[in-house]
């Protein structure tokens, strides 16, 4: 709810696309591109392993990023059958970003 109002508020300030505004709030949340890029680097990771390749991430703050990019559909836990094994993936709308990610170290690589 907390990330509605900021997002309307937003909206008005700016006078921005809402899909864009929700976009840049989704992409632009401390760790959550950095996720993105381990998850599109690596494909299916353990929550330990995403956790030892963003090491200044707590684990607490990584839970949290992970739920709510479950949430957008953007990343899916996986659990197997039989099995304690649980790990994360992009799903597609994840994998879609892909384009974005390169863009950004595309002009990272230029500029910073």
């Amino acid at each position: 709810m907390e990330q509605l109002v900021a997002e309307k508020a937003l909206d008005e300030d700016c006078k921005l696309c809402p899909k864009f505004t929700h976009t840049f709030m989704i992409l632009g949340k401390k760790w959550n591109g950095l996720i993105i890029e381990v998850l599109l680097k690596n494909g299916n990771m353990r929550f330990k392993d995403i956790a030892s390749s963003i090491a200044k991430c707590s684990d607490r703050v990584l839970c949290e990023r992970l739920k709510e990019l479950e949430d957008e559909q953007i990343v899916v836990r996986n659990t197997y059958e039989g099995s304690s094994r649980v790990d994360y993936s992009l799903t597609e709308r994840g994998q879609e970003l892909r384009p974005v990610m390169e863009a950004v170290h595309a002009w990272s690589d230029k500029w910073i």
